[in-house]
């Protein structure tokens, strides 16, 4: 439910799916009034969207802000049925830009002595991290939030029905958190703790386990205090198995490989708690605008966590992606412009949230599919605005 190098069945699904992406076919030229081109620089994030759509992505929103001010804008449809055009506060699922929600509690607690990112995983939750060559004595929080830690992706098991058409039989399955992690401590590690990186969406199910543990209120409790509630971001919620969308919201579509029919699925509606706090947040465009703009500027963490937040561990490859801080991922577009943010990917959902790192440019896209998430299509927006 995030970085393109993410280990989890959900990104599998999204690539495979590819083949079927022409089944997202663009909405007819009456779906959506034009607006009016950005007169204010954005003509080329405009086109870019507009591209998307035209790739078959049924719809797209975009919210930017840079010293001119805010601007958003959509393409394509909300609703493939109603056809009715995004709108500035639809709310949507953020997949796993979560996970910056989860380290930003995390280091505010090490910010005040409850706890160090260099604990071990069983100070907090002893004997929850065993058997099949794991061990939380030797995995540390820090590992934990910038992915070091070697320990399985949950929903690569089996038992969490991701792949294909299964999952539309299992999409109401409701999960408790120790059951997520007892998925992952079926398999054995990927790699010994620290030795290199692996995104595993168990790392933040661990994560938001150890702030109950030591706050002992439930983490949801502990976000809404210290970061929904002071700034104020009402479209944001924890949905805990809640399967419906708040309005205002558009649908969210999906194709699966194994479809014999190739038809687009509509999964607006699963419950959530398969992806408790490493990728189950709704949220809105205005709303992460607010939260990264708050992070980035230092009004949420005082600046020795932020450090560790951005001391980013380097990723493989050489794509956009360069390095993984604790909760924040770094990016560097095709001219060069290194950003900062997280991306995120559930059934029917794309988006991703990255700005400058004084958060005086920043950009919010969101697809209403995750069929194009292995694409360069919200990479070409990001490159559109930032270029």
């Amino acid at each position: 439910m995030g970085l393109r190098t993410v280990r989890t069945t959900l990104a599998a699904l999204a690539a495979a799916a590819l083949a079927g992406a022409a089944l997202l076919a663009p909405p007819s030229a009456s779906a959506a009034p034009p607006r009016p081109a950005a007169a204010d620089g954005h003509h080329r994030t405009q086109a870019a969207m507009d591209a998307a759509a035209g790739a078959g992505v049924p719809g797209v929103l975009v919210r930017a802000r840079d010293t001119r001010g805010a601007w958003w804008n959509s393409s394509g449809v909300a609703d493939i049925r109603t056809e009715r055009a995004p709108t500035a506060p639809d709310r949507f699922r953020a997949g796993s830009i979560s996970k910056t929600f989860v380290a930003t509690v995390v280091l505010q607690l090490a910010a005040e002595g409850r706890l160090s990112i260099d604990d071990t995983v069983e100070k907090w939750l002893p004997g929850v991290v065993r058997g099949n060559g794991n061990d939380g004595r030797k995995v540390t929080l820090r590992q934990l939030l910038n992915h070091t830690s070697g320990i399985f992706e949950y929903t690569g098991d089996p038992a969490a029905h991701g792949r294909g058409m299964e999952y539309l039989k299992h999409r109401y399955d409701s999960w408790k958190p120790p059951q997520l992690v007892a998925l992952a401590m079926k398999h054995e590690p990927y790699f010994a703790p620290g030795t290199d990186w692996a995104y595993a969406n168990t790392n933040y199910v661990l994560a938001a386990m150890t702030v109950e543990r030591v706050t002992g209120n439930p983490y949801e409790t502990e976000m809404r205090r210290r970061i929904l509630e002071p700034l104020g971001l009402r479209a944001t919620v924890p949905p805990g198995t809640d399967s419906a969308m708040p309005a205002p919201a558009g649908r969210a579509y999906t194709a699966f490989p194994d479809d014999p029919d190739r038809r687009i699925h509509d999964v607006t509606e699963f419950d959530p708690s398969l992806f408790w706090a490493d990728g189950d947040l709704v949220t809105s465009a205005g709303d992460l605008d607010r939260f990264y703009t708050a992070l980035l500027r230092g009004e949420l963490l005082p600046p020795a966590q932020m450090k560790e937040m951005t001391t980013a561990h380097p990723l493989p490859g050489d794509g956009p992606f360069t390095g993984y801080g604790l909760g924040l991922a770094r990016y560097r577009t095709s001219c060069g412009t290194e950003l900062w943010g997280h991306n995120g990917s559930v059934p029917g959902t794309q988006a991703m949230a990255f700005a400058t790192r004084d958060a005086e440019h920043l950009l919010v896209t969101y697809f209403n599919t995750n069929v194009f998430m292995l694409t360069s299509r919200a990479d070409d927006i990001l490159d559109a605005e930032f270029c």
